[in-house]
């Protein structure tokens, strides 16, 4: 055993580095080197028994001995050169060339070793080249044409007749121990063959079994032929429950046509395609453990499988793929596209906030410092008392109308924040609503409008904070004065129900668009002076009563229609203290239980209602 493993470790040092890159290539050089040089060995050891025995050899046979030698310069030439095809070549040669020699001194075709030219090509055959086994199969059949020419002719010595029965044995079992050398090779050879490819099927499965990308094979109609183990992860279903259409019976609705379009494009244009669909998959495990199916986001990469591989006709092209869940991307890409549109709408409303800003404050303030100039001036202008007084109390105005807007940003901003502290208190409501049509009556009077208000004997006390309670009517009343015309009317109202307060403003004014009722409560969104621009403000008004509104969990209707008024309803619950939890859960979890309708006045249109809190 010692000795065949330096023999075999000898003859791998020989094979040639391009060589011992793959097993099977290093396998056909090592059966090609080693029993020539074997071979070629023992004839030179054999050289000095012969000479032993038989006395002195003759020149055909010191001409076979020598041509026993080529073997071995074939196989060196093949360590040293790597050139496999051209060392067959040279073999074939050498054994052709041997045998011609023996057989033309031996009696030409009908010698003996005549035999030994079947054994080229076979040995050739051992090259796994075409090319190689016809270059031997022609030096056999010239080897055979010339020896029958020269036997036609009388070219060749006669056959030694005492010995032709020995020598033909000696022909026929040395040759016969070659092709058993031959065919022990070739098995080798395929026993490699065999295991290589095992082990790479062995590789193929390893990676089909372990990895989390699915393998499939369609046919041109999108039919799945093949599918990998993976599917069974990928999919939640058998992969036999894959087979045929099977699979594009889960691809969603919409993108089956993306689906299928990239496999037919793949197998008609032969260039790889990309796409990426939804899939339903089957949810077993699942908590609570209810069977169910979802959606996942897939990536398909497909293109077209060489038919050559496959044994597919032609005209039946298929296509394989490799399919991977992207569900987990897709939902970065979408959560990135919610923050990019969160973040261009803050842009807008910041745009939009300094624009409005800027105009409200630049005009107060060009007022000021307008009428301040000519207070400076005063000797200059002949200003007389009236005049002065005239532009003082513009000058006041301004101010009060720059406070304003200034104290609605900062109460805009704490309540975006969550830093408006309430104090609830208990308080008669009635009586706050009065107060606030009085601070108003002098306004509408001015005006040209009728306000009245239409409350019950007694209201129940109202747990809330008084002082937003007042902002908040102070607010809709101011608005529903600002926006209705001479000899209009606001009408304020307020009815006590079982578990909250409803106080509803309605007036004759200008009124709200439909389109335009669901950006009420925005910032600066100014409805109403959309259709009569002699109204100025800041839109932030409803904002802030919004706002305050929902920290008191109540809620805000508006129904209006154009030209015909504007009816505001609010409501809030007797106790704000109790109500705010409950209010935070349905922001949560909103309902869609509507609520019912509120008592209109009789003077209040019928419009349709929009809930905005």
């Amino acid at each position: 055993m010692g000795l065949l493993k330096s023999i075999r470790d000898y003859v791998d040092t020989l094979v040639h580095p391009s060589a011992q890159r793959d097993a099977l290539t290093a396998s056909r050089h090592r059966a090609f080197i080693a029993p020539r040089l074997l071979g070629s060995i023992a004839a030179l050891a054999a050289l000095p028994i012969y000479v032993t025995l038989r006395g002195a050899p003759g020149s055909l046979e010191v001409l076979v001995f020598a041509w026993l030698v080529l073997p071995m310069l074939t196989a060196y030439y093949l360590s040293r050169t790597g050139h496999y095809e051209s060392a067959h070549v040279l073999s074939s040669l050498a054994l052709t060339g041997l045998v011609t020699a023996v057989a033309a001194g031996t009696g030409g075709i009908g010698s003996f070793a005549a035999i030994w030219l079947v054994l080229v090509p076979l040995e050739a055959s051992l090259s796994a080249s075409r090319r190689v086994v016809a270059i031997a199969s022609t030096f056999t059949l010239a080897a055979v044409a010339l020896l029958h020419f020269l036997g036609r002719a009388d070219m060749l010595p006669p056959p030694d007749a005492s010995g032709a029965g020995a020598l033909a044995a000696l022909g026929v079992v040395s040759a016969v121990l070659y092709a058993i050398g031959l065919a022990l090779g070739a098995e080798s050879l395929a026993r490699t063959s065999f295991w290589l490819l095992y082990a790479e099927e062995d590789r193929y499965r390893l990676l089909a079994r372990n990895m989390t990308d699915v393998i499939t094979r369609h046919g041109r109609n999108g039919a799945v032929l093949f599918a990998s183990p993976a599917a069974e992860t990928l999919f939640g279903a058998k992969v036999t429950e894959l087979h045929g259409h099977r699979l594009f019976d889960r691809v969603h609705v919409a993108d089956r046509p993306a689906y299928l379009t990239a496999l037919a494009d793949a197998a008609s244009l032969g260039e790889a395609q990309s796409v990426e669909f939804r899939v339903r998959r089957d949810v077993q495990d699942s908590a609570p453990p209810v069977a169910g199916n979802e959606f996942v986001w897939v990536e398909m990469r497909c293109r077209k499988l060489d038919n050559t591989s496959t044994g597919a006709k032609p005209s039946e092209p298929e296509v394989v793929a490799v399919m991977r869940d992207v569900t987990e991307r897709k939902n970065q890409e979408q959560a990135l596209e919610r923050i990019r549109a969160e973040a261009d709408h803050a842009n807008e409303a910041k745009d939009k906030f300094l624009a409005n800003m800027s105009h409200e404050l630049r005009t107060p303030l060009n007022a000021i410092i307008g009428f301040s100039d000519m207070l400076i001036n005063e000797e200059r202008m002949r200003l007389d008392g009236p005049r002065r007084q005239e532009y003082a109390k513009l000058i006041n105005d301004s101010g009060n109308h720059l406070l304003t807007v200034v104290n609605g940003i900062l109460d805009m901003s704490k309540l975006e924040t969550g830093d408006f502290e309430l104090a609830p208190e208990p308080f008669g409501p009635a009586q706050v609503i009065g107060n606030c049509c009085d601070l108003l009556a002098l306004k509408a009077r001015e005006n040209g409008i009728e306000l009245s208000r239409r409350l019950p004997d007694s209201l129940p006390e109202l747990i809330a904070d008084k002082r937003s309670f007042k902002q908040i009517l102070l607010n809709l009343i101011s608005n529903a004065v600002k926006f209705t015309e001479r000899g209009g009317r606001v009408t304020v109202s307020a009815t006590a129900g079982i578990s909250e307060i409803v106080v509803t403003v309605a007036d004759t004014g200008v009124g709200i668009s439909a389109e335009d009722l669901p950006k009420i409560g925005r910032p600066f969104f100014q409805a109403r002076g959309t259709y009569d621009r002699r109204h100025d403000g800041t839109g932030l008004g409803l904002s802030i009563v919004r706002g305050l509104i929902d920290l008191h969990g109540g809620s805000f209707e508006i129904a209006s229609e154009v030209g015909k008024g504007t009816c505001l309803t609010v409501r809030l619950p007797w106790n704000c203290e109790t109500a705010r939890p409950a209010a935070k859960q349905s922001a949560q979890a909103p309902s869609n239980i509507e609520r019912p309708a509120f008592d209109r006045p009789a003077s209040a249109p019928e419009m349709p209602m929009k809930k905005t809190a």
